[in-house]
């Protein structure tokens, strides 16, 4: 795939809707592009952070390990970031991700990624946005499962 060609993904992604293409063309010349497997785990639960990655193609799974096995929380499609949570919180992975089918990713390292919101202050809003919809998402499903818990005890 050429340069120009991952500027138009990158461009695809929310968070990178409002940057400069001059700065997109930069970070994904900086950036490496992953090819994974179907099965094979993208990142893992409680390993450094020290990318994110953007979902080029194909689909993957976020689980999240719990006392009764791993559970699946979402479904990473074309133009989904991920691994952005420990690069900001400087902490472990939050889940594992693995493909589903055949998954390309660019992986942004975490100073990349983290001068690109430096510079780019709406990148930090559509962030914030990123993940406060993830924790609502959340709550909502710890919510539903703590109910059906309480109604079969």
């Amino acid at each position: 795939m050429l340069l120009k060609d991952e500027v138009g993904m990158l461009r695809q992604v929310p968070l990178f809707s409002n940057v400069a293409p001059a700065k997109l063309k930069l970070l994904a010349f900086t950036s490496d592009r992953v090819a994974y497997a179907p099965g094979q785990i993208i990142v893992r639960q409680g390993e450094v952070g020290d990318a994110a990655y953007v979902v080029l193609s194909g689909t993957a799974e976020v689980l999240v390990d719990s006392p009764s096995g791993q559970i699946k929380v979402a479904e990473l499609e074309p133009n989904s970031i991920v691994g952005e949570i420990a690069i900001l919180c400087n902490a472990a992975r939050t889940a594992t991700v693995r493909a589903m089918s055949a998954v390309e990713t660019l992986r942004i390292r975490k100073d990349h990624f983290l001068r690109m919101l430096a510079e780019y202050p709406e990148m930090t809003v559509e962030i914030m946005r990123v993940l406060a919809d993830r924790l609502s998402h959340t709550t909502a499903e710890l919510s539903e499962e703590r109910s059906r818990h309480r109604t079969t005890q």
